[in-house]
């Protein structure tokens, strides 16, 4: 058998009958999984290799799900869905309909909520706490937090919530990479060690129940002792923001050690109170190309398992925008860039090197980002804030409030715009269209190829207003070679006295075209309405539809509040007498699947295209 230990694990009391011994070759086996497996689907390698031995302890002292336990951020939950009967579907993960990448409550009862994006997990985990608390139920509530998830400032309004409270509430922090602990000398690791037996707080609870029954001076000398203690302990460890926010603090713990993983573990459950244990790991352990460089290793494609190598992606929108940007920069010295911890993902790291001085990480922390941003500007500088859509969408109340109201030019470099395929739900970049279509004075463009993005960047670093660019995730698609690009708000392509015109903005241009080539050859002329811009729509659009006798838009995001439902009510308003069709995504989330799946699935692809024009006609031409 393949692996004899992993498979017979259904459920995670399984995991309670092996033998402890047996442990480390568990994680071996689930590791080796990992790496098969990823190689051929891809997804988050080094986080996961890093929390092996953790979820393992874990499910060996909890009990899952009566003891729910949340994973912060969700990459880092896959040993966790092995370990809870996932093991067979395994090798479909982040594939359509299979597996999510992420913690999903409708695929296993033992995710307790969804996980797809950063630093819920304490929030959720007191709420399940107290309410398990108020119904009488039995277990834990567990937030594995990493130490990513730890820079969002969601986490903080939990833990000052969270310390007050007198839950079963245990945070587990997986510390790979920030140094929260600055001083990790030997006196701190001895007292680590001493703290963490179970010895020891059997003598502590014992020597402050003697020392509370002492008359007249007993509370008095156990309030001056324990507050001797405090100094003590905040002397060795500079201060502990942990034990400050009213947490019990355990830690650091080695988090590849089984055996002292479930005794601090067992303790924490012991405390009966809010506790933070603070794990160290390895990111990446066990593939020495992820412990090598485990940034590179965060979320791969697939790869070649002997030389960890995979195939390098051609030019991407955030590479273009990256350089763009430094060219910008270098002539003139008020931009500056902004990043919630994703410098490489929206091709910021060139910047980064060139000029630091301008460069800002805020960490996962994108309400202060854009606020930060608001700020820069409000002081004379030119701020760019590079962004995923799915991740923009946590900095809307700052939008409004921060940025549009005060009409500041912050410059929002929109990354991931539209479908991204296997991450599913939690990271499509669907919304921003629909969100940022009803806030006012925000001009939004929406490049299709590399020079619409140049256009688009100029018009942006120039403007004196908020400005939105938002452009997809990889490559710009095939255009015809007859294809002109023009800096101008929106460009025709076609027979402009056909009957009927086709309108899409961004990727689904290059859909467009071929949609149009498909229907010239059934003899059907077609023109193409390319929006360079879709917000705000130019008054003279609208009079250039208007004498069209059939105008299908066609909407790579939300139907509901999005462009093209605007655009079909200016119309209206208008007096536009023709036919109009949006086709745009419902009002659904879009699972996981490839991009060019879930494009046909929506219909909006370019054989669906053509397909709903060509059903619009009566009779339909045949091929």
């Amino acid at each position: 058998m393949e692996y004899p230990l992993l498979s017979q694990i259904r459920q995670p009391d399984d995991l309670k009958q092996l033998a402890p011994e047996q442990l480390p070759a568990l994680c071996e086996e689930i590791r080796t999984l990992f790496i098969r497996t990823l190689s051929k689907t891809g997804g988050h390698l080094a986080s996961n290799l890093g929390a092996v031995e953790l979820t393992v302890a874990l499910h060996r002292v909890f009990s899952s799900p009566e003891d729910a336990i949340i994973f912060d951020v969700g990459h880092q939950c896959y040993a966790h869905k092995l370990l809870t009967g996932r093991m067979d579907r395994f090798q479909t993960l982040r594939t359509e309909k299979g597996l999510s990448g992420f913690m999903r409550p409708d695929e296993s009862p033992h995710d307790p909520i969804v996980t797809g994006h950063s630093s819920n997990s304490i929030s959720a985990a007191l709420g399940i706490a107290q309410g398990k608390r108020l119904s009488g139920q039995p277990g834990y509530a567990v937030a594995v937090v990493g130490d990513g998830a730890m820079t969002g400032g969601m986490i903080y309004e939990a833990m000052n919530n969270a310390g007050r409270s007198k839950e079963n509430l245990i945070v587990v922090l997986n510390d790979n990479k920030m140094s929260i602990a600055k001083n990790l000398g030997a006196l701190p690791r001895y007292l680590t060690v001493i703290r963490t037996r179970p010895s020891y707080y059997k003598f502590k609870r014992r020597v402050e129940r003697i020392v509370k029954k002492l008359p007249l001076i007993g509370n008095k000398l156990y309030h001056s002792i324990s507050h001797s203690k405090i100094l003590l302990k905040n002397a060795i460890y500079h201060s502990n923001i942990f034990e400050s926010f009213g947490f019990h603090y355990l830690g650091p713990v080695d988090g590849h050690d089984l055996h002292k993983l479930a005794a601090v573990l067992e303790l924490a459950k012991q405390e009966k109170r809010p506790v933070f244990v603070h794990v160290s790991t390895v990111k990446g352990k066990g593939y020495l190309p992820a412990e090598k460089d485990p940034g590179s290793y965060h979320g791969v494609p697939a790869f070649d398992i002997e030389t960890g190598s995979y195939p390098q992606s051609k030019a991407t929108f955030s590479d273009v925008f990256g350089k763009l940007l430094c060219g910008q920069a270098q002539q003139n010295m008020k931009i500056c860039a902004i990043t919630a911890a994703m410098p490489q993902g929206t091709g910021l790291d060139a910047f980064a090197r060139r000029f630091p001085e301008r460069f800002f990480d805020v960490g996962i922390a994108e309400e202060h980002a854009v606020t930060f941003g608001a700020g820069l500007a409000k002081a004379g500088m030119k701020p760019v804030f590079a962004v995923y859509s799915t991740f923009l969408q946590r900095g809307y109340d700052q939008l409004i409030h921060d940025v549009a109201i005060a009409g500041l030019p912050l410059v929002l470099a929109i990354d991931r715009a539209g479908i991204v395929g296997e991450d599913g739900e939690t990271h499509q970049g669907v919304f921003d269209a629909a969100f940022l279509n009803a806030i006012p004075h925000i001009a939004v463009y929406t490049p299709a190829n590399f020079t619409d993005l140049r256009f688009a960047f100029d018009k942006a670093m120039e403007a004196d207003q908020p400005v939105a660019v938002r452009y997809p995730r990889g490559g710009e698609p095939d255009l015809p070679g007859d294809y002109q690009t023009e800096d101008r708000p929106f460009v025709w392509y076609g027979d402009r006295q056909a009957g009927q015109v086709l309108i899409t903005y961004g990727r689904l241009f290059g859909e467009a075209c071929k949609a149009r080539q498909a229907l010239a050859a059934k003899g059907i002329p077609l023109a193409i309405c390319k929006l360079n811009q879709i917000k705000p729509l130019p008054a003279e659009l609208i009079d250039a539809i208007k004498p069209f006798s059939a105008a299908y838009f066609f909407e790579e995001g939300m139907g509901s509040g999005g462009v093209g439902e605007h655009m079909g009510s200016r119309l209206l308003g208008a007096g536009f007498t023709g036919r109009f069709r949006l086709t745009a995504i419902p009002d659904e989330f879009v699972p996981q699947s490839t991009v060019a799946a879930a494009l046909r699935v929506y219909r909006l692809d370019a054989a669906s295209m053509a397909e709903i024009i060509c059903g619009g006609m009566e009779p339909c031409p045949k091929s």
